[in-house]
């Protein structure tokens, strides 16, 4: 390629390369002109975390699986045609809508964009909190499987589905004899979204495993680790809890995205879009995954549907096209492992279709999705 066609290539940019700015990236990859645009991912870490699979990750060394969960990059994109910066987004300056404009990083580089998608997920928190390194990530694994080794009796804050079984059941797994406890703000396990036959069997099926579960509580903190005992709002006592584990809902990590304009964001922190995944009032911006405020659940599994949409509507702006496709939303599915062996699915088909552990070990528990996503990623 000439010096002069690298010089005028338009950049597209993402930010965030978890399941939806990955997807996107490598199908963009394979069909952006090399010699027109340049494809670039800015991600915070050197690699992906798979995060299906975070809890198992985190609980035990077994089948060392941060050695497959955490995904490079190298292969990610078709030819070789985009390219990854490592780095934190923290600001956002329009030239004008559907003018472009710069990705301001933490280290104060700006990044140009000719058009620009947003794809940067959700923070959590505890375990689920990881670094940015590879090394302080190995870290991180190794000092909470060491917390969970440690503890005689650990108390999940939240009873969503990654406390409530991804990691009360891989904790059951690995140790049959610690107590769990789950308290959960709630009066069942899940939300509101799931009917409460569904809610009701999988808190049947946890506390067949012996797990403990404690509803319409509330905790103001989650004590230092090392702390034992805990107090809930009402009064309600844990003294025995020695490793305090918070496992409640993520939130979005868009607050840098306000930079953009004040309007971008409801009130929860979610990106309003359009059904062409275009920010609203912003034309050439886009954003998927986790962050839209689309009305649905917010899993791994929607990030392909996203990307089928955004995708040639990406492709349809740039060429100067009306941009056709919508997204309507995708039926509700959930699998719940409760351990390597057991589990709970939900699918909204028909009545609303309930499935239990062999369905969810067939197609979930065995390797959490692992090997697809590699694949996916061109390893």
């Amino acid at each position: 390629m000439s010096k002069e066609n690298r010089t005028t290539r338009r950049n597209i940019v993402i930010v965030g390369g978890g399941h939806a700015g990955a997807d996107l990236a490598r199908q963009l990859s394979g069909s952006l002109n090399p010699y027109k645009y340049r494809l670039i991912l800015i991600n915070e870490r050197p690699f992906a975390v798979h995060l299906p699979a975070a809890a198992r990750m985190t609980v035990s060394a077994q089948d060392k699986l941060e050695d497959l969960a955490l995904i490079p990059y190298d292969k990610l994109f078709i030819n070789g045609n985009g390219e990854v910066i490592v780095g934190k987004a923290s600001a956002i300056e329009e030239r004008a809508p559907g003018k472009g404009g710069w990705v301001v990083l933490e280290n104060e580089e700006r990044v140009e964009y000719a058009l620009l998608v947003l794809a940067c997920g959700f923070l959590w928190s505890g375990p689920l909190d990881f670094p940015f390194g590879p090394e302080d990530m190995q870290h991180h694994i190794a000092y909470w499987r060491k917390m969970y080794e440690q503890a005689q009796h650990i108390v999940l804050i939240g009873g969503g589905a990654v406390g409530i079984v991804e990691t009360a059941g891989e904790i059951r797994d690995v140790y049959p004899n610690k107590k769990i406890t789950i308290v959960q703000a709630d009066d069942m396990l899940l939300n509101a979204t799931y009917p409460e036959r569904y809610r009701r069997d999988i808190e049947r099926r946890s506390r067949a495993r012996g797990i403990e579960m404690v509803f319409s509580e509330l905790t103001d903190y989650i004590p230092e680790y090392g702390t034992v005992g805990i107090t809930t709002r009402s009064g309600m006592s844990f003294p025995t809890a020695d490793l305090i584990v918070p496992t409640f809902g993520p939130r979005p990590n868009t607050s840098w995205i306000a930079s953009l304009g004040p309007e971008v964001l409801d009130e929860r922190g979610l990106v309003r879009v359009e059904p062409t995944f275009e920010v609203v009032g912003h034309p050439g911006v886009f954003t998927i995954g986790d962050i839209t405020n689309c009305n649905e659940q917010k899993q791994a599994q929607k990030c392909p549907k996203h990307v089928e949409i955004a995708a040639p509507n990406i492709l349809s702006f740039l060429e100067g096209r009306r941009m056709t496709r919508t997204y309507k939303g995708t039926t509700e599915i959930i699998l719940i492992p409760l351990g390597r062996n057991r589990g709970c699915a939900y699918l909204d088909y028909l009545w609303g279709i309930i499935m239990g552990d062999w369905f969810v070990r067939l197609f979930k528990s065995k390797d959490l999705f692992v090997n697809q996503t590699r694949q996916e990623r061109g390893l």
